[in-house]
């Protein structure tokens, strides 16, 4: 299952009819492409490849930005440090030089170094400057999503149900939490996301659970998706997409499940809505973006959960997870394309094709104007938008 793209399976579990035999499986039509007048269309100031990419492999290798740098890696354990003004390389560093790397969750920039999990089982910790090995961990399953690094702790979320803290210096692991997996699951796991000494993550189990980053200890759990229907996979309630802090509200949303929004200082639930996704979304000041199971576009008031608007014309169009850039809403696709949203109307407002492999992860800003668009097959775009 590893060749399987966790975006691809959740949009077959979306669709698909299991009722006796295989034969049943409905057919999945991906939309096709809108038509749009573009307002403005996206400069390439350069290009580089970056080893073969991720190719068809679930690894949402979404590049770190910081210090005049953008840090990009492909599967195979290829980083490298670029400049981020004009794509010069700085430093590379093979890490499948001696053991097989296969790189699945990173990049984070943060204390002087790049942080990186993988499907090894390991959490890699480079120094930033140089891009030598700081130090190497083995860790209790694949690394499938971004570590986190707070206040001298990286925490790590594994396919294998636990919850792993290391030291951020040395690698040394400080605690662990376990939770049981259920027997079938989407392929992904949720990042963990930390505020005011607090970590919270979300399970395959479909509860999002919150712990004191400095020991591990569980301040409290809160049921995000339900198993609901009569096959396993119309139970699968995996909450895969990372929370989201903003304020003193924390959202997240499960698969076959819920957005919600939660009181910080309690873990109750202020208000919850019927939406299904295993993908990233983005709060944007008093607005929420989220991309469903079947690659709808929707809004909502982060305040109290009323849908502004939504979007369809993409359906099945394996969109990445959504991002705000320059005051507009933007999706990659399987095709690709970049598809540009007028953040209050949802309407279509730029299209724009990248490279035909596809796109698995947002496009991410840079500090100094501009953008980073990177494809399956490893090709790093730093763009901007020229109206």
């Amino acid at each position: 299952m590893h060749k399987v793209l966790k975006r691809a399976l959740a949009v077959a579990i979306a669709v698909s009819v299991l009722s006796g035999c295989a034969s049943e499986v409905d057919s999945i039509h991906m939309a096709p492409l809108p038509k749009v007048d573009n307002t403005f269309t996206p400069k390439t100031d350069w290009s580089h490849s970056v080893g073969d990419g991720v190719s068809g492999y679930y690894s949402k290798l979404t590049p770190a930005v910081g210090q005049g740098k953008v840090f990009v890696a492909d599967r195979n354990g290829l980083v490298e440090a670029l400049d981020s003004s004009n794509g010069k390389v700085l430093w590379k560093n093979d890490l499948e030089k001696e053991t097989a790397v296969k790189i699945s969750g990173g990049l984070v920039l943060a204390e002087g170094k790049i942080f990186i999990g993988t499907e090894n089982a390991d959490v890699i910790a480079l120094d930033a400057e140089t891009g030598k090995e700081v130090w190497r961990a083995k860790v209790a399953g694949e690394v499938l999503s971004k570590p986190l690094v707070d206040n001298g702790i990286v925490v790590v979320n594994t396919s294998s149900g636990v919850l792993e803290a290391l030291n951020a210096d040395t690698g040394t692991s400080k605690w662990q939490i376990n939770n049981e997996i259920p027997t079938l699951t989407l392929r992904g796991t949720s990042s963990p996301v930390a505020i005011s000494g607090g970590v919270f993550w979300g399970l395959s189990n479909g509860r999002l659970e919150g712990a004191i980053l400095n020991d591990g200890r569980v301040l409290w759990q809160q049921t995000i998706s339900t198993p609901k229907g009569s096959t396993e996979i119309d139970r699968l309630v995996d909450v895969d997409a990372a929370p989201v802090i903003a304020g003193d509200r924390l959202y997240a949303i499960g698969y076959n499940g819920t957005l919600v929004s939660i009181d910080l200082r309690s873990g109750q639930i202020a208000w919850k809505r019927n939406y299904s996704s295993a993908t990233n979304f983005v709060v944007d000041g008093n607005e929420l973006f989220l991309v469903t199971a079947k690659d709808h576009i929707v809004a909502v008031d982060a305040r109290s959960g009323t849908e502004l608007w939504q979007n369809k014309d993409l359906q099945y169009r394996q969109l990445s997870a959504p991002a705000v850039i320059d005051g507009y809403l933007v999706t990659g696709d399987a095709e690709g394309y970049l598809h540009w949203l007028d953040t209050q109307s949802g309407e279509f407002v730029s299209q724009e094709s990248v490279d035909g492999s596809g796109i698995a992860v947002p496009p991410v800003a840079l500090d100094n104007n501009g953008f980073i668009v990177v494809t399956r097959d490893g090709e790093i775009n730093k763009m901007q938008i020229s109206k």
